[in-house]
């Protein structure tokens, strides 16, 4: 399918209107869509036509699944990996299309309908102006691919509240309307059967003023109300302190949540838990995203990530073969590893100056 029809553009009302259009593959998003909308955004925002962007997703299954990732699989199977390879340039262009949403100089209003996964979080959770609905529901399912959260998934999960963050990471967790405001994925709650008069509203009015129209306050987070026990177990600085306290903990909830981390990649856990600790200590967007660059293109290399996607999307017999099949085989250089620096390859996004 050609980006232009992947991706449909118009402009009207004085805005910007991205429709993502893929509904058969919940508009999965692949490299001459990003390129698309990277190219679409600059202009706009030299534009003084367009006041405001707004993002939608075709079709009634949600804004967007993630990143395509059976052609990374297939990359992943049967190419040397690299930044150079195909999802290396796909990353490269995904995330500096990230950080550029991050620092767009206009209102950019993205509606989280439906299923949000990956790359479609990063297509949305760094807007101006980020509107669930009661059918949202947002996640980052990459560890249970063999994969690491990618696309400044793991900024936004190293700054929500607790350790609410770490435990969506490693146990794929979904987050409905109430856990994606409060994690800081998302700003407004807007039922979704108000979502056409809320898209007619934005071209007559300014994006703070339409959102106030239709903005109800947001279901209750149950990933709050349960911070007291996830917030005591996943302090913890390994992962098998984690699942340990999981595992001893009286509420059910915990242990199911052991139950789940335990079903993940080995190395995908470990890694992503030394990603968003050391996000943490990052000051911005584009230095985590200059880290998950390296975690990203370290991963094409590796058997779990192929192996993951295999069990998981491709012959879907949900029984992946990790290697290493357990925590305690991970080593810490096999951790390391996906954090050496890429050499002539990096990413090197920049702040710009003043902004953090």
């Amino acid at each position: 399918m050609s980006s232009e029809t992947a991706v449909l553009l118009d402009k009207r009302d004085g805005l910007g209107l991205i429709t993502l259009n893929r509904p058969k593959a919940i508009n999965a998003l692949n490299h001459s869509m990003a390129l698309t909308i990277l190219a679409a955004l600059r202009e706009w925002a030299e534009d003084d036509n367009v006041r405001a962007v707004v993002m939608t997703g075709a079709g009634d299954r949600g804004l967007c699944a993630g990143g395509d990732i059976v052609a990374i699989y297939h990359d992943a199977k049967d190419s040397v990996g690299g930044a150079s390879s195909p999802s290396g340039r796909f990353w490269r262009h995904e995330y500096i299309l990230n950080a550029y949403i991050a620092r767009y100089p206009k209102p950019y209003i993205v509606v989280m309908d439906g299923i949000v996964m990956g790359g479609g979080v990063g297509l949305s959770g760094h807007g101006s102006h980020r509107i669930v609905t009661e059918r949202s529901k947002v996640g980052m399912p990459e560890t249970g691919i063999g994969f690491v959260p990618d696309v400044g998934g793991t900024y936004l999960l190293s700054r929500s509240p607790g350790e609410i963050g770490t435990h969506v990471a490693l146990t794929t967790a979904r987050m409905f309307a109430g856990d994606a405001i409060a994690a800081g994925f998302a700003d407004y709650f807007v039922p979704s059967q108000q979502i056409p008069e809320l898209l007619q509203a934005l071209g007559s009015a300014e994006p703070d003023i339409a959102i106030a129209k239709f903005a109800e306050p947001a279901p209750a987070s149950q990933l709050v109300e349960h911070s007291d026990w996830i917030d005591a177990c996943y302090r913890a600085d390994t992962v098998e302190q984690i699942v340990d306290r999981l595992q001893g903990h009286s509420r059910p909830d915990a242990r199911q949540a052991a139950l789940d981390i335990l079903s993940k990649s080995p190395v995908a856990l470990k890694v992503t838990l030394a990603s968003l600790r050391r996000a943490r200590e990052l000051d911005t967007l584009e230095q985590v995203l200059n880290q998950e660059y390296r975690a990203s293109v370290a991963a094409l290399g590796t058997h779990d990530l192929v192996e993951g996607i295999r069990a998981q999307v491709v012959d879907k017999d949900r029984n992946p073969q990790w290697n290493p099949q357990t925590l305690a085989a991970v080593t810490t250089e096999q951790v390391d590893n996906y954090f050496t620096s890429l050499g002539d390859d990096e990413l090197n996004l920049v702040a710009p100056e003043g902004h953090r």
